[in-house]
């Protein structure tokens, strides 16, 4: 049985850069359904969460400036992977420019669509241990980094300071791979 997906007929442009772009689609569903303006949101590039875990089984997390939101935001390291890279070699650079630490043993635990109803976006969650740090960061994106325990994630999620979305869908993913071993790609 062929499956039947919906069809774009048309595309306008409402705006394009070299970071996401968006656009009207007219769209016809297997149905019959048309759609006059679906609005697509495409990003041309992947994002990547990374968990960075020290010898102490501490996660590190930065202090970004979200200018959107007028705050400065507890988060894991996180970026666009750039042209080219696969999530781990992203991973690798995003830690590097945020943290200033250098990492090792990359591994990807998951990847994701987080608004697959208008979005091409695609998140990729990957764990990583820390090895030396060289003591800069970039002080544009980050304020401050800090290295804290699970038992203190878990505090921040349940009192609501850990607000990021693919922060906390990383750390969840990462603490469900530690209380079910099956998930641990390690294996």
């Amino acid at each position: 049985m062929k499956l039947l997906k919906p069809k774009r007929l048309s595309r306008s442009i409402i705006y394009e850069s070299s970071w996401v772009n968006l656009y009207a689609d007219k769209v016809e569903f297997p149905a019959g359904r048309i759609i006059d303006r679906h609005h697509i949101i495409d990003f041309h590039r992947g994002a990547v969460a990374v968990i960075v875990e020290n010898n102490n089984n501490e996660i590190l997390l930065v202090h970004a400036y979200r200018y959107p939101l007028d705050s400065i935001e507890w988060e894991i390291p996180t970026g666009g992977m750039d042209d080219g890279e696969s999530p781990l070699e992203s991973s690798y650079r995003e830690v590097l420019e945020e943290s200033g630490y250098e990492t090792s043993d990359h591994q990807l635990l998951y990847s994701f669509n987080p608004i697959n109803g208008i979005s091409d976006l695609y998140h990729h969650v990957v764990l990583c241990r820390a090895n030396d740090c060289n003591g800069t960061f970039d002080e544009n994106e980050i304020e401050s980094i800090k290295w804290v325990s699970v038992d203190d994630v878990k505090k921040m999620i349940k009192d609501r300071t850990m607000k990021d979305g693919l922060t906390l869908a990383a750390v969840l993913l990462y603490l469900m791979v530690k209380d079910i071993p099956e998930m641990d790609n390690k294996k």
